[in-house]
C-alpha cells in the first residue's frame, strides 16, 4: 500500500510508516499546488498532511485508490471532508497533539503583552535604555476572559489560575459543575466578559456565530485598555476594527498568532502598530507537538489500513458493515434532532436523556446514534473538532451527563427517538423523531412537548404565537415582503384561541429586519432560526 506524506511531519512518524513492510512510503520534498498534486495521488492509499497541502475535491477525485487522509494536527480546514465522505475516504486527525503547545503559546503571549517584552527587546537591540517607556502591568489579580473552554481554553485557564488571575469563561455548553471543577467563574453572555476582563483570549472555532465576533461593537463594550490574545482562528476577529481600536487606545494591545489571510500581507496595517505582537501561526510549532502529531497520525492510519480500526475519524463511526446499515437512518435523524436542540436550547443544560422506543430499541448498537445526537448538539454550540470518536469525551468535558434508555413503553410510531435536555431536575426542552414510510424519510414529530410534523432539512423558523385569526396569513405576508418563500409549515396549538407553536420550512435564511418585525408583535414570542 502506498503512503504519500505531503507536508513535513516528525521523523519518528515517518519511521513508523517505513517500519511496516506493507507500506511503500513517499515523502514530498516541497508542497505541491493542486494541479501538480493530481498525478502524484493517482495510486496512493493514504495521504498525510499538516496545514499546508490542500486536499480538495479534485485531488480526491484523482486519488482513485485513496482510503484515508490523515491530518497531523487538530483542524481539517484544508481537507474537503464532505467530498471525502462521498468518496468513502476516511479523514482522521490528531486532536490531542496541539493542546498543550497552543495553550502555552497563548499564555506566553499574554505575559509578553503585560510586560511589553518584544518592544523592550527591540529597543535594547537598537542600543537604547528606555525603562520608563516599557512599564508594564502585573497579571496577578487581573481578570482573564476565556472565550471557549474546550481542551485548549481549559489549559489556559489552569495556567492563569496558577498566576493568581481571576478567570471568567464564556462557553454556551459550559455547565456550572464543570466551571466549579476548574475553579473558574461561568458567564452566561459575552457582554459580561467584555465588561470585566482585563485580558481576553479566544479559543473558539470559526462558525457563522463566531466569525467577526470581536468587532467594533464588541470592542466598544470592553473595559478600556483591554488586552486581546488570539491563537485560535483569525476569522474570529474583524481585523480592520481591531486596528482602529488599537489606534484609539480602546484596546491597549493585542497578540495575534492567526490571521484572516495567511501569510499576513507585508503591508498589512497591523504590522505597523507598536502595541501589537505578531507571530506566524506558531500555535503547533514545538518539537514536542510535532512529534506527538507525527506519531499519532502514523498510528491511526496504520491501524485503519491494516486492521480496519477507526480512531480519530471526523467522518465515520466505528462500526462493522452490518450494524452500520441498521443504524444508518437513525444517524441522520439523530444528528438532526441534536442540531435542532443545540440551536434552541437555553444555557445551563447539564443532562441529555435519549429514549429509544419502538423498533429503535431493537437496534444492535445504539451508541453510534447517541454519538450522532451529541455531535449535532455540540457542534452548533462551538464545540471544537467534535467527531464520532471524541464526542462523548467532549460532552463530559463540558459537564454534560448523557443518559440512554431502551423503552418498552408503547409509542405511537413504529420507531421513536426522543431527546430531552435538563438543567438540574427541570426539563428545559425536548424533541422527538421518527420515519414516515421509509428510513429515508425522517420527520420531527415532537417539539417543546407539542405534536408537529417537520421535515428536518434546510432552514426552519420556529415561534410561539397566540392562536388568533389571520396569524398565519400575517406571517406569510411578512415573509413574502422580504422575499422569503415557505416550503412547508406545521402548526400545533393547545386550544382554540390559546397558544400555538408554528414552524416554517423556508427556502432561505430570513433577514434580520424580518425577524425584527416579527418580534415586534406582542402575540409572538420565542422566535428561533434553525439551520439543519
Amino acid at each position: 500500500m502506498k503512503v504519500l506524506i505531503c507536508d513535513p511531519i516528525s521523523p519518528r512518524g515517518i519511521e513508523l510508516f517505513r517500519q511496516r513492510p506493507e507500506f511503500q512510503v513517499t515523502v514530498l520534498e516541497k508542497r505541491l499546488a493542486e494541479a501538480d498534486l493530481l498525478p502524484v495521488v493517482a495510486e496512493v492509499d493514504a495521504i498525510v498532511v499538516r496545514s499546508e497541502t490542500k486536499i480538495t475535491k479534485k485531488v480526491l477525485e484523482a486519488a482513485k485508490q485513496l482510503k484515508v487522509v490523515g491530518r497531523a494536527g487538530v483542524g481539517v480546514d484544508n481537507v474537503d471532508v464532505e467530498a471525502a465522505t462521498q468518496r468513502g475516504v476516511v479523514v482522521m486527525n490528531t486532536p490531542g497533539g496541539n493542546t498543550i503547545t497552543t495553550a502555552e503559546l497563548t499564555f506566553f503571549m499574554l505575559g509578553a503583552l503585560a510586560r511589553k517584552i518584544p518592544a523592550a527587546h527591540a529597543s535594547m537591540a537598537a542600543g537604547k535604555w528606555d525603562r520608563k517607556l516599557f512599564q508594564g502591568t502585573e497579571v496577578f489579580g487581573k481578570t482573564l476572559g476565556v472565550l471557549g473552554l474546550g481542551r485548549i481554553g481549559g489549559e489556559v485557564a489552569k495556567r492563569a489560575l496558577a498566576f493568581g488571575m481571576r478567570v471568567l469563561a464564556y462557553d454556551p455548553f459550559l455547565t456550572e459543575a464543570r466551571a466549579r471543577q476548574l475553579g473558574i467563574e461561568m458567564v452566561l453572555d459575552l457582554d459580561g466578559v467584555y465588561r470585566e476582563a482585563d485580558f481576553i483570549t479566544v479559543h473558539m472555532p470559526v462558525t457563522e456565530q463566531t466569525r467577526n465576533m470581536l468587532n467594533h461593537d464588541a470592542f466598544a463594550k470592553m473595559k478600556p485598555g483591554v488586552r486581546i490574545v488570539n491563537c485560535a482562528r483569525g476569522e474570529i476577529i474583524k481585523e480592520d476594527d481591531l486596528t482602529a481600536a488599537l489606534q484609539s487606545g480602546r484596546v491597549a494591545s493585542a497578540a495575534l498568532d492567526v490571521f484572516v489571510v495567511e501569510p499576513l500581507a507585508a503591508d498589512h496595517p497591523l504590522r505597523k502598530l507598536p502595541n501589537v505582537i505578531l507571530t506566524p501561526h506558531l500555535g503547533a510549532s514545538t518539537e514536542e507537538a510535532q512529534e506527538k502529531c507525527g506519531i499519532e497520525v502514523a498510528e491511526v492510519i496504520t491501524g485503519y489500513l491494516l486492521t480496519g480500526e477507526v480512531r480519530n475519524a471526523v467522518n465515520l463511526p466505528f462500526l462493522d458493515a452490518k450494524t452500520y446499515e441498521a443504524v444508518k437512518p437513525y444517524l441522520v435523524l439523530g444528528e438532526k434532532l441534536g442540531r435542532l436542540l443545540g440551536q434552541v436550547a437555553p444555557p445551563l443544560v447539564d443532562r441529555l436523556h435519549i429514549t429509544y422506543g419502538g423498533k429503535a430499541r431493537e437496534l444492535p448498537n445504539i451508541d453510534p446514534v447517541t454519538r450522532a445526537i451529541l455531535r449535532g448538539y455540540l457542534s452548533v454550540g462551538g464545540a471544537k473538532d467534535v467527531n464520532n470518536v471524541n464526542v462523548r469525551a467532549a460532552a463530559t468535558a463540558q459537564g454534560l451527563n448523557v443518559e440512554e434508555k431502551r423503552s418498552d413503553e408503547p409509542v405511537t410510531f413504529n420507531e421513536w427517538l426522543h431527546v430531552q435536555l435538563f438543567s438540574g431536575d427541570a426539563k428545559v426542552i425536548s424533541a422527538g423523531g421518527t420515519f414516515f414510510g421509509s428510513p429515508n424519510n425522517p420527520r420531527i414529530v415532537r417539539l417543546f412537548s407539542r405534536p408537529v410534523e417537520i421535515n428536518p432539512e434546510g432552514v426552519l423558523l420556529l415561534l410561539n404565537n397566540k392562536d388568533r385569526p389571520g396569524m398565519v396569513g400575517y406571517l406569510g405576508t411578512l415573509l413574502s415582503k422580504h422575499g422569503v418563500n415557505i416550503a412547508n409549515m406545521s402548526l400545533s396549538r393547545d386550544a382554540a384561541g390559546g397558544q400555538a407553536l408554528t414552524v416554517f420550512n423556508l427556502d432561505s435564511v430570513p433577514p434580520a429586519q424580518l425577524l425584527k418585525e416579527i418580534q415586534t408583535d406582542p402575540d409572538i414570542t420565542n422566535v428561533h432560526v434553525v439551520t439543519l
